[in-house]
């Protein structure tokens, strides 16, 4: 199974990324301050400015560990012999995986008062985003030009319809506090969408 990956970070830079990823999901991104990090880690706050220039920096990072995470997806999916569909479940099923073993990304990924004001944070999320969209559309208009899949409404609205489905489930999981079978609820899931997209 995927994982959030580390790449070119230093031991002390993953243990401040996981410990922020855990303050915000247990409470909140105002809690995360310098102040209190260096309090959970055990270290001064300008040991973590050693480490990541500000807060935003710490934030960026853990965005781009999770593009990391899933990048591998767009080259499996060039490998895959599948259909249209097959290539939507494979995609999926890889990111509820990520999202079962490190729940607490979810509350930085999609917590959108984070970047509301911070432009840096709202590019990289709008990057992953819309890197997520255009390869579930073109799939799914691949999948419509062999028939796969209905053509009576247009690649990018149900592109939107897929992704918007994945991104409901798992946020309402999130706030159930994880006790519902995430794995579970997302084959139930992937099984309407496939009625949903099927010609």
């Amino acid at each position: 199974m995927p994982k959030i990956v580390y790449k070119m970070q230093t031991e002390r830079q993953i243990e401040i990324i996981n410990k922020s990823i855990n303050i915000i999901a247990t409470k909140g991104i105002q809690g995360l301050t310098i102040k209190n990090l260096s309090k959970e880690i055990g270290i001064s706050e300008p040991a973590i400015y050693r480490h990541f220039d500000s807060k935003t920096d710490i934030l960026l990072s853990i965005l781009k560990n999770f593009q990391e995470a899933t990048s591998f997806m767009n080259e499996a999916l060039q490998e895959i012999d599948d259909t249209a569909i097959g290539k939507i479940e494979f995609m999926f099923t890889k990111i509820l995986d990520i999202f079962s073993q490190e729940p607490a990304q979810i509350s930085v990924i999609f917590s959108e008062e984070i970047f509301k004001n911070e432009n840096l944070l709202k590019e990289k999320i709008i990057e992953i985003m819309d890197l997520k969209e255009k390869t579930v559309e073109d799939i799914i208009k691949a999948g419509q030009g062999n028939g796969e899949i209905r053509n009576d409404i247009d690649c990018r609205t149900l592109a939107l319809i897929v992704i918007g489905a994945l991104r409901f489930r798992v946020k309402q999981w999130d706030l159930r506090n994880q006790k519902i079978n995430l794995d579970i609820e997302g084959k139930k899931l992937i099984t309407g969408l496939k009625l949903i997209l099927e010609k």
